[in-house]
């Protein structure tokens, strides 16, 4: 093995990639505007939702219920009559209609139980299931406050702190999650193509002929695809997450990069890998949908691994993108030191080890 071919040989990998301004604009759209949009636009977030409200009563209870609504949850409510509520529903223009009936307020004081109306459009799915709630606790809430009858003191408080997110901003979740998932994306696309492409374009022969080992060959792709997604990785940290979306990061991004390496050099051995079983690049494509989104969803960057079946965490853990995401997610967000993930670089190493001997091992098969 000498150093000095497998330096050159990435440098000439770093050369094709730049004369690609496809998989160049991947690249810088995958750690911006993506990690940007992904961050703004959580489905499980209620974000300007637009609403009505029918106001029969017009009494100061009514007008306490409707001045509750506030951004960024919820748009100004638009003050309407019973007759547009329906029409307005059905172009769309409002994603729920409040109706509070005639004589609420006097009807709650003599204590009966006046019923208040919510009609939601369910065909915007998310900000229905998550807006119903919202809108169900700010109205109890409201009525609670203003009733005579609760206001004895409650047997029991509930104080509530939550830690390293106090305002259980999920855009602080999203952001740095597509940040980790486009690192697996983008290293095993990145080095998949580049071996696919010499392929195809023959030069994988004129390689072999030169006094060059498969190692070499393999070992430059990892490193210059590698460093790419490194270096696209920090600068979006550090210019989007924290300085465009106002993410606060807790722990070492020194640390994180660290992991973040160990998990490149499994995930392009995993992209080699699959350009070897693969023959071509759209063959490269359907390999990439049947291994990437699993990965993706059962690393637990997506929902949290406690509410999957054991068996799938288990299997899991022989995935990187396991021990990637928990290690993340133990620096950037709680803080965490090296005496706390060191169990997470030790797989990542071990199965990093493990990929890159099992993909050279394919490779030089393929070569045969």
């Amino acid at each position: 093995m000498r150093l000095a071919s497998i330096f050159h040989l990435g440098i000439k990998e770093l050369r094709g990639l730049l004369r690609d301004p496809i998989l160049l604009g991947l690249i810088v759209y995958s750690f911006t505007i993506a990690v940007y949009t992904e961050a703004k636009a959580v489905p499980e977030t209620l974000n300007n939702a637009p609403l009505a409200i029918v106001d029969e009563d017009s009494s100061p209870l009514s007008r306490r219920i409707a001045d509750s609504f506030l951004r960024p949850y919820f748009k100004p409510p638009a003050m309407i009559t019973a007759g547009e509520m329906d029409a307005r529903m059905d172009a769309g223009t409002d994603t729920f209609a409040l109706d509070i009936p005639p004589n609420f307020q006097s009807d709650l004081i003599a204590g009966k139980s006046p019923v208040v109306q919510l009609n939601v459009d369910a065909t915007r799915m998310t900000q229905a299931f998550s807006g119903s709630g919202y809108m169900q606790n700010i109205v109890s809430t409201e009525v609670s406050g203003f009733s005579a009858q609760d206001n004895r003191a409650p047997t029991v408080n509930l104080a509530l702190r939550a830690r390293f997110n106090p305002e259980l901003n999920q855009m602080w979740f999203a952001s740095v999650m597509n940040v980790i998932d486009n690192v697996t994306m983008l290293a095993i696309i990145l080095t998949g193509t580049a071996l696919i492409r010499e392929r195809e374009h023959g030069t994988v022969e004129h390689l072999l002929v030169m006094p060059l080992t498969p190692f070499e060959i393999m070992a430059a792709k990892v490193w210059s695809m590698g460093v790419v997604v490194f270096v696209a990785t920090l600068l979006s940290l550090i210019f989007v997450v924290q300085g465009l979306l106002k993410v606060p990061i807790e722990g070492s991004i020194m640390l994180f990069m660290a992991g973040a390496a160990l998990h490149l050099l499994a995930a392009t051995a995993m992209g080699i890998a699959l350009a070897t079983l693969a023959g071509s690049m759209p063959q490269f494509g359907l390999l990439l949908m049947l291994v990437l989104l699993p990965l993706q969803i059962l690393s637990g960057a997506t929902t949290p691994r406690e509410s999957m079946p054991e068996v799938i965490q288990t299997i899991m853990l022989a995935a990187p993108n396991t021990h990637f995401v928990l290690l993340a997610q133990a620096i950037l967000y709680r803080g965490a030191g090296f005496s706390v993930v060191w169990p997470q670089f030790l797989s990542l190493g071990a199965i990093s080890a493990g990929l890159f001997a099992f993909s050279l091992l394919g490779f030089r098969r393929s070569l045969r």
